[in-house]
């Protein structure tokens, strides 16, 4: 099979690679990339474990050919924060207990971060609203929703405090 040039900016690093046409985002990351955050769940969009950030909008990566991406940037989890210095969403998971397993919470922090993009202060309905794609089988989503809302939260108050 014929592979083609891909050329992306993940987590603002240029990449390069050859790449098959119906080689899928996801794999791309995962194992060409070694960005290991986001996961493979259903493979069928439905549970938002393999969310990233591509172009500004979300993405279920797992239904993204390698080829769609050509030219994008691409913000995985690793792209959020780091050990040393977690975003302030990753910080809220975790204070709030927003997560258990920790499969979805990559997707689901990356998704929340592009919600809170989207919407900087967001009512509980629209925190609801606009996680529905991504799916949670341990926690019930209180706590996700509590998180994220906790969240838009600090993030505004430190914007007013630097106005």
């Amino acid at each position: 099979m014929t592979k083609m040039h891909i050329k992306l900016t993940v987590n603002g690093k240029a990449e390069e690679l050859l790449a098959e046409p119906r080689e899928l985002l996801i794999h791309v990351l995962r194992e060409r990339l070694n960005l290991t955050g986001a996961h493979i769940g259903c493979e069928t969009s439905h549970c938002g474990a393999c969310t990233v950030e591509m172009n500004g909008k979300s993405v279920k990566s797992c239904t993204v050919f390698a080829a769609q991406a050509n030219g994008a940037e691409i913000t995985t989890i690793e792209g959020l924060g780091s050990p040393d210095a977690l975003h302030v969403l990753q910080r809220s998971f975790r204070e709030h207990h927003g997560l258990q397993c920790g499969f979805c919470t990559p997707g689901m922090i990356t998704r929340a971060h592009r919600l809170l993009q989207e919407n900087p202060a967001p009512t509980e309905d629209e925190v609801r609203f606009g996680m529905a794609g991504n799916l949670c089988r341990c926690t019930g989503y209180q706590n996700i929703v509590k998180s994220i809302l906790a969240a838009a939260s600090e993030i505004n108050a430190a914007q007013e405090a630097a106005e």
